[in-house]
């Protein structure tokens, strides 16, 4: 029993299965290895381990074999109540079991075992059929593969195979199981990799939303390792079905897309509305509109001229597939291959679609209207002034400028012939005081002085602006490109305020 035991868990059976294998095997070495003949019956005591064998006579009305049959009257001589049928048994001791009978029993028992454990596999994967398992290459052969599940095998054949994937030895992959049915050897179970419902149980794996149906998927269309097309729709309000199914920042919906080697999924929003689920099919392209023929069960579908490849896709490939998806024959047409009647209507139907939306907010205007614009215009779309423009407002052809507290300055450039915004770097000429004269010994030192600790004030700033003063006369000073907040001491900032701009 010790040994039954351990055998049973070896091969992963019920322990009666090992027994009942076991009472089989020494039938045949009984009647392999003594002259009985007959029906032999063996039975194992479940607790202790003895066998005891029978000897076994089925009860009939007339005897056709005397070693397996008995007369309803001799029967009733042993039972009473003995009725056709009933199987009598009569305990025999037959002597030990040579060697060949040994070695009878030790086939059977394994072939027991092996069909115990076939037939187990078979209950088992044929529960999963239309599902997904995961397994490993074990072997390229030039018309399938042979896949190892674990506990049995699968055949991976070559028209269920994609035909962009390259498979080698030892590949882990998902398959979608097919079919299992039984054959000589035990179960088969083929395996497939192109099948639409693959991509269906992808999902469910990936989105929890779908495998407790909050969302449902309505239909699958797919060219397995190309592009594939899903139609989904939510069962409870509120629920974003295309969002659930991408996920946050597309992490499910490119889980699925890795595991299937980079092919295209685009989700698409299910509608009961066949004209406006024909348009959701066509996406990523635009359409105008749909109109349907029910009789011919057929969809026109107007797209904008520069939407039409994009509508019928690399070698069809878009219209194919919202075609397989839909269950319409699609008609993609041009916006420009519109008949004037069918164009005014479309017209119409935008029109009233524009009235039913929210007006969009104003635009920015283009360069062209801005040029086009009156100074009135322009002084409205002006922005409130930061502390480093100056607002100039433009009165006839030339705009002028306010005077500055210095009553001596170089002259200002002229303004822009219209209003706008004037910045700080254009003004700076007109807003720096006039220098005070100085001697002509002292005042090229003074300066030069003032220069070097502005400089060392004002790091990693750019040009300053230089005033030049040669023989107590002001000479013009050329215009140069300054750093802004370099010269803002020049504009009667406090040295304060400098230090603490430097500062921050």
């Amino acid at each position: 029993m010790i040994a039954i035991t351990q055998l049973a868990a070896e091969k992963n059976l019920p322990q009666e299965v090992v027994l009942e294998a076991m009472e089989a095997a020494l039938v045949s070495a009984y009647k392999k290895d003594s002259a009985m003949s007959g029906d032999l019956g063996v039975r194992i005591d479940r607790d202790t381990g003895d066998h005891h064998v029978y000897q076994q006579h089925t009860v009939v009305q007339e005897i056709e074999e005397e070693a397996s049959e008995i007369t309803i009257q001799d029967a009733r001589k042993r039972k009473p109540d003995a009725q056709i049928g009933d199987v009598l048994r009569d305990e025999i001791h037959p002597g030990a079991a040579g060697r060949i009978a040994a070695q009878t029993a030790k086939q059977v028992v394994l072939q027991k075992l092996r069909e115990a454990e076939r037939e187990m596999v078979y209950e088992e994967f044929s529960s999963r059929a239309s599902d997904i398992v995961s397994g490993v290459i074990q072997r390229l052969e030039p018309k399938h593969a042979v896949v190892d599940l674990g506990k049995t095998e699968g055949i991976f054949p070559i028209t269920e195979q994609v035909r962009n994937e390259h498979y080698r030895n030892g590949q882990r992959l998902k398959f979608f199981l097919l079919e299992v049915h039984r054959s000589m050897r035990g179960p088969q179970l083929i395996l497939s990799r192109t099948h639409k419902n693959l991509l269906k149980r992808l999902f469910e794996l990936e989105v929890p939303e779908i495998y407790r149906g909050i969302v449902e998927i309505k239909s699958i269309a797919r060219e397995a390792g190309y592009r594939s097309k899903v139609a989904v729709s939510a069962r409870q309000e509120g629920v974003d079905a295309v969002g659930s199914c991408v996920g946050l920042r597309g992490i499910r919906i490119q889980n699925i897309v890795n595991e299937l080697n980079g092919e295209r999924i685009d989700v698409i929003q299910w509608d009961e509305n066949p004209s406006r689920f024909v348009g959701n099919a066509l996406s990523p392209a635009q359409v105008l509109t749909v109109r349907m023929d029910e009789a011919e069960n057929t969809a026109s579908v107007i797209v904008p001229d520069r939407q039409l490849s994009l509508a019928i896709g690399k070698e069809g490939q878009n219209a194919r597939l919202a075609a397989k998806l839909t269950g319409w024959r699609i008609d993609i047409k041009p916006e420009s291959a519109m008949s004037p009647e069918l164009a005014a209507e479309v017209e119409a139907e935008q029109a009233a679609i524009a009235s039913a939306e929210p007006a969009p907010a104003p635009a920015a205007p283009k360069p062209e209207e801005e040029e086009a614009a009156s100074p009135a215009e322009k002084a409205q779309r002006t922005e409130a002034p930061e502390p480093w423009m100056e607002v100039v407002e433009a009165e006839g052809d030339e705009a002028k400028v306010a005077p500055t507290a210095a009553t001596e300055s170089p002259p200002a450039p002229a303004a822009p012939a219209a209003g706008g915004l004037r910045f700080a770097e254009d003004l700076a000429p007109a807003m720096t005081p006039a220098p005070k004269k100085t001697k002509k010994g002292k005042g090229k030192a003074a300066t030069d002085e003032a220069a070097e600790e502005k400089g060392k004030k004002a790091a990693r700033k750019g040009r300053r602006l230089a005033a030049v003063v040669e023989n107590g006369e002001e000479e013009e000073e050329e215009e140069e490109d300054i750093d802004f907040e370099t010269g803002l001491d020049q504009f009667g900032w406090s040295e304060d305020d400098e230090e603490k701009d430097a500062d921050d």
